[in-house]
């Protein structure tokens, strides 16, 4: 019997459903209705920020176009308040020194 031959449509839907398909979160703020997100709400923005105090993208947090916008701002907003920083310390477990010109710094 004869193999049927698949389409190049088929194929690609095959290589789309991968880990990483599924369906999208729904916007937490909108659920919340939460209209405007606040700069003054810490604990709120740093659900939406990584450890290291980067704002995490719309993939990983689920929130709609607008709520992403005003987190943008209201995050940027409160780092320069102070409320939230810029940056974080890296944990040093594990790292290596660092090599070139600093290594000697404190040689003198």
């Amino acid at each position: 019997m004869a193999k049927k031959k698949e389409t190049n449509s088929a194929r690609r839907k095959d290589k789309k459903a991968g880990p990483g398909t599924g369906r999208r979160k729904s916007c937490a703020c909108c659920k919340d209705k939460i209209v405007h997100i606040d700069y003054k709400d810490v604990p709120l923005l740093r659900r939406f920020t990584s450890e290291r105090g980067k704002i995490r993208s719309r993939g990983m947090t689920g929130l709609c176009r607008r709520h992403q916008t005003q987190l943008a701002e209201a995050v940027k907003r409160s780092r320069e308040l102070a409320l939230v920083p810029y940056a974080a310390e890296p944990a040093n477990e594990g790292t290596r020194p660092r090599r070139g010109r600093d290594r000697d710094r404190d040689r003198d």
